[in-house]
């Protein structure tokens, strides 16, 4: 897959996602170069008189909703979501995935977890049998994150602490990232729950049973896995 035919797949993944949207809907809006179409998608619909509520996953997202013309409240302004539409960094068989790769999971997760319905948004080269492939991030405190480090690397796991160019990269909640090669997942939920165990994990990369649906993009089109409309 050339770098060409990703832009292109993940463009017709996310546009694809926003024609679940409708009138009067409070809709989570993601984080990520895949979503970024979405956002863009309802832009362009609300535009053209549609009529939607968003709630914003990170800074990121709010500047880009925002300069989009999309309506936003804060996560605590509603009762649930009505969709959550988001990427992913991988998806396995079971629409379980691993998020993360942009910094923003602790928010993703508290929306996704708060709605009807998630819908992710991928290009076809984030499917896998089993996760693993892609590092799990892990969020911790920076209160004593390296004794954290420790403690998550005695479960066999290989953590290594997120940097932005020379410097640490820093959460949107003020925490750190450690970025985990884990090796296959065999269980996930299993993972998950060892890892938010040790204090100082706020939390992890894993989104165990939450996405209902996936919308891929790939060479032969779009195709969706799980929950129709």
């Amino acid at each position: 897959m050339t770098v060409e035919d990703q832009i292109l797949f993940k463009r017709e993944a996310g546009r694809s996602a926003a024609q679940f949207a409708d009138n009067d809907m409070f809709v989570g809006l993601g984080t990520g170069s895949t979503v970024k179409y979405t956002i863009e998608c309802l832009g362009e619909m609300v535009r053209n008189g549609l009529d939607i509520t968003g709630v914003a996953t990170s800074v990121q997202t709010e500047i880009l909703a925002a300069s989009c013309g999309i309506k936003l409240v804060d996560l605590d302004a509603v009762e649930h979501l009505d969709i959550v539409i988001d990427g992913a960094d991988e998806i396995d068989k079971d629409l379980n995935l691993i998020k993360g790769g942009g910094g923003a999971l602790l928010r993703e997760k508290m929306v996704a977890e708060k709605g009807s319905r998630m819908i992710v948004v991928a290009d076809e080269s984030k499917l896998s049998a089993k996760l693993g492939l892609f590092p799990l991030p892990i969020e911790v405190v920076r209160f004593g994150h390296a004794t954290t480090a420790k403690n998550i690397a005695d479960f066999g796991i290989a953590p290594s602490l997120r940097m932005s160019e020379s410097e640490i990269f820093i959460t949107d909640n003020g925490n750190y990232i450690y970025d985990c090669r884990c090796g296959t997942i065999d269980d996930p939920a299993a993972l998950h729950k060892k890892l938010k165990s040790l204090t100082g994990v706020v939390e992890t990369g894993l989104f165990i049973g939450i996405a209902n649906t996936a919308i891929i993009g790939g060479a032969n089109g779009v195709r969706m896995i799980g929950e129709e409309k």
